[in-house]
């Protein structure tokens, strides 16, 4: 018997309803006035087939925030750090140049309170996939501060300008690799 969630079949199409609904009322009314019994209607679903998966409204916002970046994809692997940094940070800009994607990412950010939202943790797990590459000047905590922290910054306050796509991407992996201040093998999160 298998304890694990159903990736096919009724449950896939599910999901997909939910997905689709939750985009789509954010979309319309923005993330702060959406809740599970709407989105259940919009689905054609039960609300209680949403809290069993998800719990609470926060932690599917965060699920459905960071999905199309999902952290098992693999990662730009091209042998040239700084194009695989570039292409990494352009797709995160592209998906969140996305006004349902931003107000996703808004709405979980907002409703994590003093968790760590899925969104940041996928981040945090890719950076130090990438900070562990090969000739890395860098640590992951650097990536975060240095190339993340700025695209989400533009996300929430300034989306307008998300359209600079691949030259905002550059810009922010070239500061990176210009202070090369850190250790490669830091590990993130660690403290003094």
């Amino acid at each position: 018997m298998s304890t694990g969630k159903r990736t096919g079949g009724r449950s896939a199409a599910v999901l997909a309803q939910v997905r689709t609904a939750v985009e789509d009322l954010v979309r319309e009314r923005g993330a702060e006035r959406v809740t599970i019994p709407l989105i259940a209607e919009r689905a054609g679903v039960n609300p209680t087939s949403i809290y069993r998966r998800w719990g609470d409204l926060a932690t599917m916002l965060n699920d459905i925030a960071t999905y199309r970046l999902d952290p098992a994809r693999p990662l730009p692997d091209t042998g040239e750090l700084r194009a695989d940094l570039v292409a990494w940070a352009g797709e995160i800009v592209e998906h969140y140049a996305k006004p349902v994607n931003a107000a996703l990412l808004r709405g979980g950010a907002a409703s994590a309170g003093k968790t760590e939202s899925d969104c940041l943790r996928n981040r945090r797990a890719e950076a130090v996939v990438l900070a562990s590459r090969s000739g890395a000047p860098f640590a992951a905590d650097d990536l975060i501060d240095l190339v993340i922290a700025p695209i989400i910054y533009r996300v929430i306050f300034l989306p307008w300008t998300l359209t600079e796509g691949p030259s905002l991407a550059e810009r922010y992996v070239d500061r990176l690799l210009a202070t090369g201040r850190a250790a490669p093998d830091a590990e993130l999160g660690s403290g003094p």
